[in-house]
C-alpha cells in the first residue's frame, strides 16, 4: 500500500504514529508512503499514483474517506491571507476556496512557511478563525481519504484517534529546525491542530462543499 502524506507540521503526530506502528513489524514492507504539499497528493490520489492519503477537504467528496482529518477549531495559525494583490497559493486547494467563500482578497498563504511567517510577527487574517466567526464550526482542511485497502485504512484511523502522541524530543528539534522555529513554537502549534472528524468537524465540511 502506498500512502500520500501531506509535508506540513500539522501532520507530524500521524507520521510519528505510523513510524512507530510499522517498526519492528512485516508491515513495513507493504505500507511505503511519500510527503509532499496537499495539491500534488491530491493529484497523486486522483491517478492512483497513491492508495491512499490526507488530500485537500474540497476534493475529499470524490473518494472514499476515513473519519480522520486535519482539522481546526477556531485559529489554525498556518493559514492566512495576506494584505495586497489577491494570489492563490499553488500548494494548497480548500485554502484558495476557503478565501473566496469568505469573501477575502490577499495573498493565501499556506503550511509551515505561513507558521514561520506568523511566529516572526507577521500580520493576516487566520482563514480558520474568519470561517468559526462566520459559522461557529470547526474547519477541516484535509481528510484521510483513499482508493483501496479501505478496511486498513479506516482500522489505522481509529486506532490513530484513540492514540495519545508523543513526539520524541530528538524529533522535535530536528523538525523545528529544519523550519528555523523552536520546538516550544512547534509543541504549541500541534495544540491547535484536531484530527477526529466529529458531528461539528462533518456538519461544517458539509456547509463548506455547499458553500
Amino acid at each position: 500500500m502506498l500512502f500520500g502524506s501531506i509535508s506540513y507540521l500539522n501532520l507530524l503526530p500521524f507520521q510519528v504514529f505510523l513510524k512507530r506502528r510499522l517498526k519492528g513489524s512485516g508491515a513495513q514492507m507493504r505500507l511505503r508512503y511519500k510527503r509532499a504539499v496537499p495539491s500534488r497528493i491530491n493529484h497523486a490520489l486522483r491517478r492512483r499514483a497513491i492508495d491512499a492519503g490526507f488530500i485537500s477537504s474540497i476534493t475529499s467528496p470524490r473518494y472514499r474517506c476515513s473519519d480522520l482529518g486535519i482539522i481546526a477549531h477556531q485559529k489554525v495559525y498556518s493559514v492566512f491571507v495576506l494584505k495586497g494583490e489577491s494570489q492563490e497559493d499553488p500548494a494548497s486547494a480548500t485554502s484558495n476556496h476557503l478565501a473566496k467563500v469568505l469573501g477575502l482578497e490577499g495573498r493565501v498563504l499556506i503550511g509551515d512557511e505561513a507558521l514561520k511567517y506568523y511566529l516572526d510577527g507577521g500580520e493576516g487574517i487566520d482563514l480558520a478563525q474568519a470561517w468559526y466567526e462566520k459559522t461557529g464550526l470547526p474547519f477541516v482542511f484535509a481528510r484521510l481519504c483513499y482508493n483501496r485497502h479501505g478496511k486498513s485504512i479506516n482500522k489505522l484511523a481509529r486506532t490513530f484517534a484513540t492514540s495519545r502522541i508523543k513526539i520524541p524530543q530528538y524529533l522535535l528539534k530536528q523538525e523545528a529546525h529544519k523550519r528555523d522555529i523552536t520546538p516550544q513554537a512547534l509543541t504549541w502549534y500541534l495544540t491547535h491542530i484536531h484530527y477526529t472528524m466529529e458531528w461539528r468537524a462533518k456538519r461544517s465540511l458539509k456547509q463548506f462543499l455547499t458553500a
